[in-house]
C-alpha cells in the first residue's frame, strides 16, 4: 500500500504530482527545483544557490517521511548545463560525505521555472 507524502516546508507542486510516495519502506520523491517554499521563486541565479535550496526542499520531504539523507539509496540530478557539474558536486558532497548513494546526472534542455537543477531521490527505511 502506498502513502502520499507532502511537506509544508517544501514548495507546492507546479503540477498534478505529490512531493513523494512511500511504498512500504521505500520513498520515491518527485523532482525538486530550487524554489523557496514561502515565495515560490528561485533561490537565486547561480547553481550554488539553487542546488542549496534543492537540498533544503528534499530534506523537508525526507523529514515528512521520517527519513534523512542517510536513507537515500539513489539520486538523479538534472542540470541544464553540465559545466555546472563541479559546483553541484561540491554541494552534493556536503550532504553525502560518506557512503554516497548511487547517482545519475544528465544534462537536459530546460527545467520548470527556468531552474538550473532538479533532483529526485529514492530512499529506504
Amino acid at each position: 500500500m502506498s502513502t502520499i507524502v507532502t511537506s509544508s516546508n517544501a514548495p507546492a507542486a507546479l503540477g498534478p504530482y505529490s512531493h513523494a510516495v512511500l511504498d512500504g519502506t521505500t520513498l520515491y520523491t518527485s523532482g525538486q527545483i530550487g524554489l523557496i517554499p514561502e515565495t515560490g521563486t528561485l533561490a537565486g541565479e547561480t547553481i550554488e544557490a539553487q542546488a542549496t535550496q534543492v537540498f533544503q526542499n528534499l530534506e523537508a520531504v525526507l523529514a515528512s517521511a521520517g527519513m534523512t539523507f542517510q536513507n537515500v539509496v539513489k539520486t538523479t540530478v538534472f542540470l541544464t548545463d553540465l559545466t555546472d557539474f563541479s559546483a553541484m558536486n561540491a554541494i552534493y558532497a556536503t550532504k553525502f560525505p560518506q557512503n554516497a548513494p548511487a547517482r545519475s546526472c544528465v544534462q537536459v534542455a530546460k527545467l520548470p521555472a527556468g531552474a538550473k537543477i532538479e533532483m529526485e531521490l529514492i530512499a529506504s527505511k
